[in-house]
């Protein structure tokens, strides 16, 4: 049975230069990111379309052989207050069904803003327009997500 983590747990379990997989769940998008292999930066992957739970773990599943995926971070809307929330209940489901599905490891990561913060940046920064910006937010903001948790796990490295 798969148990979900905490990322310094996450990636104990597993092997050299296994990567891991950032997922931002929207409503109609899931937005994914990947690691180097040192696990230091995150880059922008896809964009899948939402489907039911077995289709996007099979897809999962093959990009986990493809790439070399040990683990998974997924993106969890935790209320502004740090409360656990309807959206933030549904998306940890999520996430443990698509562990028990695919075998990975997950960890989850809180994504409060994550989603406002990329759209502020591609609106201020690139100038893209709003059609732009929807093909592009949900992989940029999984990104935004994995990295915040590579980041997270640098910092706890250099503390010990």
């Amino acid at each position: 049975m798969a148990i979900l983590f905490d990322i310094s747990e996450l990636v104990d379990l597993l092997p050299a230069q296994a990567r891991l997989l950032g997922i931002d769940p929207g409503k109609k998008q899931v937005g994914l990111a990947l690691s180097d292999v040192s696990r230091v930066v995150a880059s922008p992957f896809q964009t899948l379309q939402r489907a039911k739970l077995g289709a996007m773990a099979k897809v999962i599943s093959a990009f986990a052989v493809e790439h070399n995926i040990g683990g998974l971070v997924v993106g969890v809307p935790i209320s502004l207050d740090g409360s656990f929330g309807p959206a933030a209940q549904a998306s940890r489901d999520w996430a443990l069904a698509l562990a028990e599905q695919t075998g990975l490891p997950t960890c989850l990561w809180d994504e409060r803003l994550s989603s406002s913060v990329v759209n502020r940046m591609l609106i201020q920064e690139a100038d893209l327009s709003r059609n732009r910006r929807a093909q592009i937010v949900d992989r940029l903001a999984a990104t935004y997500i994995l990295q915040s948790a590579l980041d997270a796990l640098s910092m706890r490295k250099r503390e010990l």
